[in-house]
């Protein structure tokens, strides 16, 4: 799970890198997510960043940590700050971060699901970060977008250099036929590949209900966490 990771020990000039990658991942809070998933989705994060295998690629390069900033998007003008930019140097440094997500209580906001702004507001994030020598921003959401700036007009000139877009969608929760509920995570899946993710290695991670938020959470995790490979070890 982890063949990537062990690149990161002997890539020239990282261990003197202010910071080894930027991660900023923004959760879909919109009306379409229900109080129970809501929580899911939280303790979901909680748990795949406390899990082994994404501890070992978090801690790998501690002269050279990974700063994460967690905030949940709904409609055009609702993004909330959960967690600000906190650099993960140790495993107390990641217990606050989940601490954090645990304790923290929804807020009133929009119904609507802007992926756009959401976009756009992660962009402001990651452009906070310059000095880090890779950007990334994670979204996770359960539907198409419906308000704001659709996400395909969202043009390179708003994206920080060398920043990379991930998506990981989640299928819906109802217990309905297996075939319905794979139809609608594979029409979303593509939605995301034509319409949010972007730039080098991007890629967009499943989760078939919010009860598997977390393992899917953990696997996009580690793919993003380890795959800086020796074609990208350049500063940005």
């Amino acid at each position: 799970m982890i063949r990537f990771a062990l690149l990161l020990l002997f890539i020239p000039g990282l261990a003197n890198a202010a910071c080894r990658q930027a991660l900023a991942l923004g959760l879909d809070v919109s009306g379409s997510v229900d109080a129970a998933e809501y929580r899911l989705q939280l303790d979901g994060l909680a748990t795949a960043l406390h899990s082994a295998d994404v501890q070992r690629v978090l801690f790998m390069q501690p002269d050279a940590p990974v700063q994460i900033l967690v905030y949940e998007w709904s409609g055009p003008s609702n993004q909330t700050v959960i967690v600000p930019w906190t650099a993960l140097y140790t495993i107390d440094n990641l217990a606050q971060v989940t601490d954090t997500l645990r304790n923290h209580s929804r807020v009133a906001a929009a119904p609507t699901t802007a992926i756009g702004s959401a976009m756009l507001a992660g962009f402001g994030y990651l452009a906070q970060q310059p000095d880090c020598w890779k950007r990334t921003l994670d979204l996770s959401g359960d539907g198409q977008s419906n308000t704001g700036p659709r996400p395909q007009d969202i043009g390179d000139h708003h994206i920080p250099t060398g920043t990379v877009v991930n998506g990981l969608v989640i299928g819906s929760g109802n217990l309905r036929g297996g075939d319905e509920r794979f139809a609608d995570i594979k029409e979303l899946s593509s939605y995301y590949t034509a319409n949010v993710i972007r730039g080098p290695g991007s890629f967009v991670e499943t989760a078939l209900g919010f009860e598997d938020y977390a393992a899917a959470m953990e696997r996009k995790l580690v793919r993003e966490l380890a795959s800086l490979i020796m074609g990208e070890a350049q500063p940005q």
